[in-house]
């Protein structure tokens, strides 16, 4: 799945990246704020009213007894308060997870576009973070910062036509201060989104950092290195910790500055109410002063400043959300490498077709230009080549890891391809699991034949959990050998008709290779249809196709 952003070529930012999202739950963020702002409304209804009773009790010398109907109203208005509250909550909540759910399916469907291919380039420790911790991050930029960032601009108006209404002076007050507090904010924001990008980045870093540390103990542990690498941790983390402690001083040293800004202006209110009903002052409405409109004024000087002390609370949320979409955005806005249409070959029987095929990555040469190539069905094809001469390429361009940078790669759409690689792809879990990885569906009679014809039929009988087994990521549990029938195996449950082979028998002892070179010769009396990089003069021997890359060439050797 792709989005227009990418489709008119426009480069995204984290700030278009956020404002994309939020289009996306634009009601529930909506709603959020009308909630907020009725909360809001009834907490200033609320100090007005308890002025008024006081101002009643006190002044009119009232029993309380006749305020009774104003009582229960003011807890009416105290429990709607609270339900609006939870109302705002509620729905900022509901927007930022649905945000949340849709922004990790766009990267991870981002990641497959860019394929296989990509992928061996990227540290998987970091790519876990951004698709985890990053995401999560964007969590209270959608569920508190937003919605306040619309209720700070309509709570305070309307807190202010109400002192306006009580006493324009003190109006005129906040009025004069409440700028003071966005200008700082503005200011502190520069700082705090910088160090969260940098924060983002180094738990990036320290992720793939241990990450690359634990799958290298057994080297590690080998050759005497594991200090040094116990070493090298402890410093990231070091540095990770240093970059934390001064994003929170610099949130805590801007909420102390803000909360000094609405201290003062508050002060202000409250010497101007004292001095006025103490007769010192008799500027403009200060005169007809009353208990009533001093005490009420009081009382909402703090409500007006509420939304905007919120708002600076949650700031944090804003800079961590866009240090967090920096580093998606750099990913979401590569190029896709996986083609995204599939178009069927012009030729009768043809599996694969390259039509002038040219293969290179962004940053470096061409890799192999003008291939033109047929493969048939049930073509026994390899490729040899010197290592870098383009075979891996070649094959990741069939499989469709990958499009061509000029040309067609032609193949049927929909059709099931096999990909076995000379370091097989092993996942912590059972045999079951890692075999499921081919066939999903498949049932237990199936997964041991599947097994037995790749040679395990012995290794399985010798083990007490049959299927349930359990090996370690990258085959841990299993010799080298074993690995790699286990991804025979996997060929086998598959019924791809086009297999796909990068150096089957590299690296394999002499048991493990003829049982390979036998699994070959059986997938060709199946007809399938394989397609085999390698070096191996075995291999080449089975094949009735022979193609060879040299100067950035491919062409096929006629025996």
């Amino acid at each position: 799945m792709t989005t227009s952003h990418r489709d008119s070529d426009m480069l995204l930012t984290p700030r278009t990246w956020l404002q994309m999202l939020a289009q996306r739950e634009k009601k529930r963020l909506s709603l959020s704020v009308v909630w907020g702002v009725l909360a809001g409304g009834h907490t200033a209804l609320l100090v007005v009213g308890l002025a008024w009773v006081i101002d009643q009790l006190v002044v009119q010398g009232r029993p309380p007894g006749s305020l009774t109907t104003i009582f229960l109203g003011l807890l009416v208005v105290v429990a709607l308060r609270s339900l609006f509250q939870a109302l705002q909550e509620a729905s900022g909540a509901e927007a930022s997870l649905r945000i949340r759910q849709y922004a990790r399916e766009e990267l991870l469907n981002k990641v497959a576009a860019l394929g296989p291919v990509w992928l061996t380039r990227q540290q998987s420790g970091a790519l876990a973070t951004q698709s985890v911790e990053h995401i999560d991050a964007l969590d209270g930029y959608f569920a508190r910062f937003h919605p306040q960032l619309r209720i700070v601009v309509a709570l305070p108006l309307l807190i202010l036509c109400v002192v306006g209404w009580l006493d324009y002076l003190v109006a005129v007050f906040l009025l004069l201060s409440a700028p003071l507090i966005p200008l700082f904010m503005a200011l502190v924001g520069m700082g705090a989104e910088r160090l969260n990008r940098d924060q983002f980045r180094a738990v990036s870093r320290l992720s793939a950092h241990f990450v690359d540390r634990v799958r290298g103990m057994a080297t590690l542990q080998l050759f005497g290195h594991t200090k040094v690498a116990q070493q090298d941790v402890w410093y990231a983390t070091d540095d990770y910790r240093r970059l934390s402690m001064r994003t929170l001083r610099l949130a805590f040293l801007s909420s102390a500055v803000l909360e000094f800004f609405a201290s003062v202006a508050i002060a202000v209110v409250a010497m101007y109410v004292g001095f006025g009903l103490l007769g010192y002052i008799d500027y403009g409405p200060s005169p007809s002063l009353t208990l009533f409109t001093g005490l009420a004024v009081l009382l909402l000087a703090p409500e007006f400043f509420h939304p905007l002390r919120t708002l600076s609370q949650h700031y944090h949320d804003r800079a961590a959300a866009l240090g967090a979409a920096e580093n998606i955005v750099a990913i979401l806005n590569e190029p896709d490498m996986v083609p995204r249409v599939a178009t069927a070959p012009t030729v009768a029987n043809a599996v694969i077709e390259l039509r002038d095929v040219t293969i290179g990555y962004v940053g470096r040469a061409t890799v192999i230009e003008a291939v033109d190539a047929t493969i048939f069905a049930g073509d026994v094809v390899v490729i040899t080549g010197e290592s870098g001469s383009g075979k891996s390429s070649l094959l990741a361009l069939m499989a469709g890891f990958m499009a061509p940078s000029r040309g067609k790669c032609c193949y049927q759409p929909g059709a099931q391809v096999a990909w076995l690689d000379q370091t097989p792809c092993i996942i912590q879990g059972s045999l079951a699991d890692n075999l499921r990885l081919a066939a999903p569906y498949a049932d237990e009679h199936a997964m041991i034949n599947a097994l037995q014809r790749a040679g395990l039929g012995e290794l399985l009988r010798q083990l007490p959990a049959g299927l349930d087994t359990q090996v370690g990521e990258r085959g841990v549990g299993l010799s080298g050998g074993q690995s790699q029938r286990l991804s025979l195996a996997r060929v086998y449950l598959s019924k791809a008709p086009l297999v796909l082979l990068d150096e089957p028998t590299a690296n394999l002892d002499a048991a493990t290779e003829q049982a390979v070179i036998q699994a070959l010769l059986a997938w060709a009396r199946e007809g399938r249809t394989l397609v085999i990089a390698t070096h191996h003069p075995a291999v080449v021997a089975v094949a009735n196709r022979h193609f060879m890359c040299d100067s950035g060439q491919l062409v096929e050797v006629v025996s």
